[in-house]
């Protein structure tokens, strides 16, 4: 599978908005966007103006690197949510929202939802009791994501509980602390999604 190798500040530049993809860094005064809020390249400090076409790229991008995505997968994702019941926008990021990978990232066992797939890659969590390793699982309603035992007492995962102080715990997720252990309560609705996501200039773009 192809994987991105960069810088991810970039990106953030590049969408001249925080996508909290470097972690803890991205709250400190070290943030590129913080310290260059402009896009990268030579021509970055220049006046861009989009098109109708590029707007709507630009959100579809922005949501790609938020979640981690490269083009096939999202896409995939997309024509899956065209075929469900409902907004089709609406659809695509509460899909995106059930994925495994997701879901460890919002339970404060990851800084990064990079960080949060590469730990679900190496077996680190066990979905229902089974060890899964597929990060784009999706999850149900009911379902339990507990950090399996031999993983617990590492330092990675003693620590990375203190995130979800700043991020918060979405309302969705019911999370035991002391077991490692968290429980899809519902399905989240598209109220629990707090990022600045036009999901509706994507549906418009692949109409097209």
């Amino acid at each position: 599978m192809a994987r991105y190798t960069g810088s991810v500040c970039k990106f953030c530049r590049r969408e001249k908005l925080k996508l909290f993809l470097k972690g803890d860094r991205c709250f400190t005064e070290k943030c590129s966007v913080d310290r260059r809020p402009y896009p990268p390249g030579v021509h970055g400090q220049g006046r861009i103006k989009f098109s109708s076409y590029g707007v709507q790229l630009r959100e579809k991008q922005k949501v790609k690197r938020i979640y981690g995505l490269m083009e096939k997968q999202f896409r995939i994702t997309f024509d899956r949510a065209a075929g469900m019941r409902g907004i089709t926008g609406e659809n695509l990021i509460l899909l995106l929202e059930r994925r495994l990978d997701n879901f460890v990232y919002r339970m404060g066992f990851a800084r990064t939802r990079r960080e949060a797939r590469q730990l679900v890659h190496h077996g680190h969590f066990r979905v229902n009791g089974k060890r899964v390793n597929v990060p784009s699982a999706l999850l149900r309603v009911g379902d339990a994501v507990q950090v399996r035992d031999r993983s617990r007492k590492t330092a990675l995962f003693a620590d990375s509980l203190d995130a979800i102080e700043r991020r918060g715990l979405p309302a969705w997720i019911e999370l035991d602390r002391k077991e490692m252990l968290a429980t899809v309560k519902a399905f989240p609705s598209r109220e629990d999604i707090t990022l600045p996501i036009q999901e509706q200039m994507i549906v418009e773009l692949y109409s097209k």
